[in-house]
């Protein structure tokens, strides 16, 4: 039996790292380039490169090409951090506070999960879409989010990743151009790469992406898929008004392109204009989740789409994962119907307000991008640093923050830039005291500081 062709193609270049033709950091070819000179399709070659990634042997972000990585040592990323018990800061993981109100919620969730429990809920693996009374609870929830959606155009998800990744899948195939934002969300940069997509970044504003940015690419190139991060936008923190909102949807309109709304954070913010799939239902696919505003545990989602994609969201479903996990959705449920994951979303909004209140006293002398309501803030550097070496340098005072390079989409030169997350750190002082720690290597650019000994 012959191998599939993505698999001899990833056994043919690590048979060249392991013999030495590859070395360490050797300049791979780009997807597209590799594809014409062995005569294979991108999603081919895109497969390949995936599968050496996992073995880590090659790495390297979307459109800055990929590389050859030293096989004794690593791959960890330098802004991760195992664990705070050992006197780290991790500002890196973009995650919720929470309270030990949470655990006890959580808990209590568990204890009375048995309680008319139905069957089926762990007993079979239908209907792929979801249970009715998790959809009808979806159809509720999407209210606190500003929808009046119908349960029978809702599709349970196992969180916004899972649907993001089922809706890139049933509105493109490969080749095809999807259009965001310069600086979006990682999971779709690296999104459009697994599934053979373009990903054009285009310009954007104090507003967010520019309608006539949008007009003008689709009247040069054909493009599919416009994805919009319109409230607390991933990594900058955004809002787009409404009247940028409305003059999206009319270039969408007019050039046919369907859009993708992420709204992780749901009702967090109370200053969120009206979503965008209120403006667009026959061509938008909603997405929120409940790990943002209430617990990360909680895997739970929800997907809302017009009549005609349902068909095909589903079957990607399927492929993605079959269907969401039934007990997880039903405490969700439970938590919208007797009001716990409002409550939690609220308590979220005033916790991130104290967070926000925090880093504009600790923050005040230098420029940087959030919003009162958002899990993050987008910080640009002060001269004399790059995202590299402020990376590094904050690793060496234990401090973890996530550089600019996952969130840029390709041909994005580097922003220098950090995403600095509000949430992960639970202790309020021991957050100031991170903050602090960043001041202070914001105060002190690298040839002022002295250097560490070893």
């Amino acid at each position: 039996m012959k191998s599939p062709l993505h698999s001899s193609l990833a056994l043919s270049i690590a048979k060249a790292i392991s013999d030495g033709r590859l070395p360490k950091g050797t300049q791979l070819p780009t997807h597209r380039k590799l594809a014409e000179e062995l005569g294979l399709s991108v999603h081919t070659v895109s497969k390949a490169y995936e599968s050496l990634r996992r073995q880590r042997l090659i790495d390297g972000q979307v459109g800055r090409g990929s590389y050859v990585l030293d096989p004794d040592q690593p791959n960890d990323q330098p802004f991760r951090l195992s664990s705070e018990r050992g006197g780290g800061f991790d500002l890196s993981i973009s995650r919720p506070v929470v309270s030990q109100q949470h655990a006890e919620r959580f808990q209590q969730a568990l204890r009375d999960l048995p309680e008319g429990l139905d069957p089926s809920y762990y007993l079979s693996c239908r209907p792929n879409i979801g249970h009715d009374a998790h959809r009808a609870a979806g159809a509720q929830w999407l209210q606190h989010c500003g929808l009046e959606v119908k349960p029978d155009r809702i599709i349970m998800t196992n969180g916004v990743s899972h649907g993001m990744s089922a809706a890139l899948s049933a509105l493109t195939r490969p080749g095809d151009t999807v259009i965001s934002d310069k600086i979006t969300h990682h999971l779709l940069v690296s999104g459009c790469s697994y599934l053979g997509l373009n990903l054009a970044g285009l310009e954007t504003d104090a507003d967010g992406i520019c309608p006539g940015a949008v007009d003008r690419f689709c009247r040069e190139n054909s493009a599919k898929v416009l994805f919009l991060l319109p409230s607390l936008a991933n990594a900058t923190a955004g809002m787009i008004p409404e009247a940028r909102r409305r003059e999206l949807v009319e270039v969408a309109r007019k050039h046919d392109l369907h859009i993708i709304e992420n709204d992780a954070f749901g009702p967090v913010a109370e200053d969120r204009p009206v979503p965008v799939t209120a403006l667009a239902p026959e061509r938008t696919i909603y997405l929120t989740t409940f790990t943002k505003c209430t617990v990360s545990g909680l895997r739970a989602g929800y997907m809302a789409a017009p009549e005609h994609l349902l068909p095909a969201l589903t079957g990607r479903i399927v492929v993605f994962g079959w269907m969401a996990t039934p007990l997880m959705c039903e405490l969700a449920t439970r938590w919208v119907q007797d009001g716990t994951a409002l409550e939690l979303a609220q308590w979220q909004r005033h916790a991130l307000a104290e967070r926000y209140a925090i880093a504009t006293e600790v923050l005040q002398d230098w420029r940087w991008q959030g919003h009162p309501s958002a899990l993050h803030l987008w910080l640009p550097l002060t001269e004399g640093w790059t995202t590299g070496s402020f990376v590094s340098y904050a690793q060496e005072l234990k401090v973890a923050v996530a550089p600019d390079a996952p969130f840029l989409t390709p041909k994005t030169p580097p922003q220098n830039a950090v995403r600095l997350s509000l949430g992960s750190i639970q202790d309020q002082e021991r957050f100031r005291q991170a903050l602090n720690l960043i001041a202070g290597m914001l105060n002190h650019p690298p040839e002022g500081v002295a250097p560490f000994t070893y």
